[in-house]
């Protein structure tokens, strides 16, 4: 059965590392037969949560931007979440947290997602580096009872954009995108 596959790139760096392997992950995905998309947040108008919880009420955020476009558009209808994110301080990028932060208004609606993944990238190497960010967005998805995480893609000892090309990481991506069930 195919199934609705949201990728969000979370890094503001064109052709950054964790955006190449998002990509790989997209391909091995719609390889599987699945529908992907892939949301990239560069130059998206994405602001703090104001911490209202007028979206626990209204299931939708009192910001009107481009975060709340992809929290009621597209995050809700997912089957499977990727979020794809540099490594910045052994945590997700800021970007990343914020939209999370936003993604408020799901916690009171039928969300379709069950699977998230995480993709990261980063200069460091070791499974040290990406278990922050992997803890951070498990703190996330422990809100949401019928997701869990699925899956994390690591790609390190990255640096440049174009660094993780022909990297194991790559492959990772790819399979873990084409093992989606």
């Amino acid at each position: 059965m195919s199934k609705k596959v949201l990728i969000i790139s979370t890094s503001h760096r064109r052709n950054s590392n964790s955006d190449a392997l998002a990509a790989e992950f997209a391909r091995g995905a719609q390889k599987a037969g699945h529908e992907v998309e892939k949301i990239s947040l560069i130059g998206k108008d994405i602001n703090f949560c104001c911490g209202c919880l007028s979206c626990q009420k209204t299931k939708k955020c009192v910001i009107l931007d481009d975060a709340d476009i992809i929290v009621r558009e597209k995050m809700l209808n997912a089957d499977v979440l990727v979020f794809a994110t540099p490594i910045y301080y052994y945590e997700m990028c800021g970007q990343m947290k914020t939209l999370l932060d936003r993604a408020n208004p799901l916690y009171s609606c039928e969300y379709a997602f069950r699977d998230v993944y995480l993709i990261a990238a980063v200069a460091e190497d070791g499974d040290h580096v990406w278990a922050h960010a992997a803890g951070g967005l498990e703190g996330w998805i422990q809100c949401f009872p019928k997701a869990h995480l699925s899956g994390v893609i690591f790609g390190g000892n990255v640096t440049e954009p174009g660094d993780i090309k022909g990297s194991s990481a790559m492959k990772k991506a790819f399979d873990a995108g084409n093992a989606i069930l």
